[in-house]
């Protein structure tokens, strides 16, 4: 080869090189900065057609200033009477009118039917952002002044400085947790100083590309974030790319002991991992993109961030990866040296024995397997995705939610968070009536001219009047949710009233009810992407379906589990009513990658040596590498835990225990056991067999033994 030639070879990697450089250098910084263009105002990620978001555009033309209030609950110290106190509670927050971030004089304290506890509201400006923190201070010492009493600050602008606090770590503590995480399993698991380092320094350029790209996105208001997203979108990031980088080092380790050119050997273990790792991609990326058919403005935001992450952690993998590998050639498995797939140490002995187990006893391997999965499976039903209390958002104790639960025990339920009723001005009288005779309502009452529900002329605003209702159960109670089902039908029986019926209680029952709907549409286009990718990857119409229903059983499984770990470990009461849409995507679309990994080698291995070797070879060559893949991704998601949300907590274990039992059971031993045991019809209508001499593919069933 000539000297020019040399040097155009080594020119592409360094070119590549220096380009993820400059990525990393220039886009690398978007990956703490994404917080900046993210909100967490729920308000914002309502059902798109539901009522309850009808009555939020409806109800901002009653406010003169937009506000959002925050309610100050006093008790008595010794746990008696608080009445006596009411004037100097009054008096307290009085003085806070006009000072910054408080919009309004506040309302006087007002005594709880019990005589235990006062309440008043102070209404702050929203969009404070980080000076919310420093006004609800102000607001709690100066209720604090009161003597022989003790405030808390409950009400919305409470719950959203206690979120905001939660979602504080996801530009540090998480991605830090993440990174740290696969660092110690890559080091563990692969004993090489160079090659860890390498992966984690993709996945973290892959990142920042995919941060930059959404912030872009997202503050010219083309893609919604919020914390949850932000989270997931790194942790996916983090996990995919360094799933998809094992699997392409892995193969170059193979390849390096067989051609003693460098660039040869990347050639050859690209052409043979291209095609796995960019349809594991697919069903990733596309498996996110099916939720823009959600009603769920939350699940519409995830799947197109999602995807290009996913596509990010792709282009990071399939380029960057290979150039840095060939500049390292053998030095980047230092001290490890590269062994060759048939080698004993190729697949690790411990998976020489489980593909000589699989290959003994393929029908009682299965069998057992499967009984186990639909053991758990059988707990499915039991996993209630109702949401989440309000005092089990935080997984830890937050302000707002001791103040809430304060609160309902000394005022009806629904304070604070009463149904909200726009309907037309002229048909007031009768509405007020169907409301206050509805079963669950404590109390209600038209917003009046000077903004609050009591005496005064009701407020008109285009024809159209607010009520607010005050419901006798908390807001996020099942029982509150059936007062809101009966309200409604109460009040749009009213004629020509038009009436509409929202606030905090109907957002919840409109999500639930929105998310069930979403699962119905979602789940099967999601499992029919899948299906369609598989069948263009393996060639064949069984085995697609086949892995097809394997990961969706492992899914119930999962969900299974998850119920009785939640319900008896964790005391969740309820799933967030996303969770079981979103553990569904993920857990779907990444337990087929894993299948795709095995079963992409299978066919390469059984084009080579028949349909049994291709299976045992296949499981020994990708057996330590999948599960390897299986466990950082595991450990990745599980580090959503750090953030203290019950709905990160719950999508980390039911991820990460989903891929675990994905990676250990279903790929290790269900999915071969069964291929194994059906033999060359598991690849109908394809004919899968071991090439002759001239290339040509010999049908496996045509050759004794070879399809057993």
């Amino acid at each position: 080869m000539s000297i020019p030639s040399r040097r155009a070879r080594w020119l592409v990697p360094v070119v590549l090189l220096l380009v993820w450089l400059g990525i990393g250098g220039t886009l690398g910084p978007y990956a703490g900065k994404l917080g900046e263009v993210a909100t967490n105002d729920q308000a914002a990620f309502l059902p798109r057609s539901a009522e309850s978001t009808r009555v939020v555009d409806a109800q901002k033309a009653f406010q003169q200033d937009e506000t959002l209030p925050v309610i100050v609950v006093w008790t008595a110290d010794d746990g008696g009477t608080a009445t006596g106190h009411r004037t100097a509670a009054t008096r307290s927050v009085a003085g806070l009118e006009g000072e910054p971030g408080i919009v309004g004089p506040p309302t006087p304290a007002l005594p709880s039917d019990d005589g235990e506890a006062l309440q008043a509201v102070v209404q702050v400006e929203p969009g404070l952002g980080d000076r919310l923190p420093d006004v609800l201070e102000r607001i709690g010492e100066a209720a604090g002044q009161v003597p022989g009493t003790r405030a808390r600050l409950a009400g919305p602008a409470a719950s959203q400085a206690d979120l905001s606090d939660a979602f504080s770590g996801i530009d540090g503590l998480l991605l830090g947790v993440a990174l740290v995480t696969v660092l110690v399993i890559l080091l563990l698991v692969y004993r090489s100083v160079l090659l860890p380092l390498v992966i984690i320094l993709g996945a973290v350029f892959a990142l920042g590309l995919a941060c930059a790209i959404v912030y872009a996105l997202a503050d010219r208001d083309v893609v919604r974030v919020d914390g949850q997203v932000q989270g997931i979108l790194s942790i996916l990031v983090i996990g995919a790319a360094t799933d998809y980088a094992l699997l392409l080092t892995a193969r170059y380790r193979e390849e390096l002991a067989r051609h003693p050119d460098r660039f040869g050997a990347m050639r050859a273990a690209l052409r043979a991992s291209w095609g796995a790792v960019v349809a594991s991609a697919a069903t990733v990326a596309l498996g996110l993109l099916a939720l823009l058919l959600s009603d769920l403005t939350n699940n519409r935001a995830l799947g197109p961030v999602g995807a290009i992450g996913i596509v990010c952690a792709v282009l990071s993998t399939l380029t960057f990866l290979p150039a840095v590998l060939v500049l390292l050639g053998r030095a980047a498995y230092w001290p490890a040296k590269p062994v060759r797939s048939g080698d004993p140490e190729a697949g690790h002995r411990l998976w020489h024995r489980i593909a000589e187990l699989v290959d003994r006893a393929p029908r009682r391997i299965w069998a057992i397997s499967l009984a186990a999965l639909l053991a758990c499976a059988a707990f499915s039903p039991t996993l209630t995705s109702k949401g989440v209390p309000l005092d089990e958002i935080f997984v830890n104790d937050a302000p707002s939610v001791a103040a809430q639960q304060t609160l309902a025990r000394h005022f009806p339920g629904g304070s604070g968070n009463p149904a909200v009723i726009i309907a037309d001005a002229d048909r007031l009288d009768p509405v007020l009536a169907a409301a206050r005779d509805t079963r669950g309502v404590a109390s209600a009452a038209a917003v009046t001219v000077p903004g609050r529900p009591g005496g005064g002329e009701p407020k008109v605003v285009d024809g159209r009047v607010r009520i607010d209702a005050t419901l006798q159960a908390p807001a996020d109670s099942d029982a509150a949710k059936s007062t809101v089902a009966r309200l409604r039908s109460a009040v749009h029986d009213v004629p020509g009233a038009d009436a509409l019926v929202g606030g905090y209680t109907a957002q919840q029952y409109d999500t639930q009810r929105t998310a069930a709907h979403d699962r119905t549409l979602i789940v099967p286009v999601v499992l029919a992407i899948i299906l369609v990718i598989l069948i263009v990857l393996l060639r064949s119409l069984l085995m697609p379906l086949l892995l097809v229903a394997t990961v969706a059983l492992n899914f119930l499984a999962t969900l299974g589990v998850a119920a009785l770990v939640f319900t008896h470990v964790f005391g969740f009461s309820g799933t967030d009513a996303s969770v079981p849409l979103y553990g569904f995507v993920f857990l779907v679309a990444l337990g087929v990658d894993y299948n795709i990994f095995l079963m992409s080698r299978v066919r390469q291995e059984s084009l080579d040596h028949g349909v049994r070797e291709g299976i045992l070879r296949g499981l020994t060559a990708t057996g330590g590498v999948i599960t390897s893949a299986g466990v950082v991704l595991a450990a990745t998601f599980a580090a959503l835990g750090v953030i203290p949300l019950a709905f990160l907590v719950q999508i980390a274990f039911i991820v990460a225990f989903g891929v675990l039992l994905d990676t250990l059971v279903v790929r290790s031993l269900l999915v071969p056991a069964l291929a194994r045991d059906i033999g060359a019809v598991a690849w109908w209508p394809g004919r899968l067999g071991r090439r002759s001499s001239d290339g040509a593919a010999v049908s496996a069933a045509s050759r004794p033994g070879s399809g057993d």
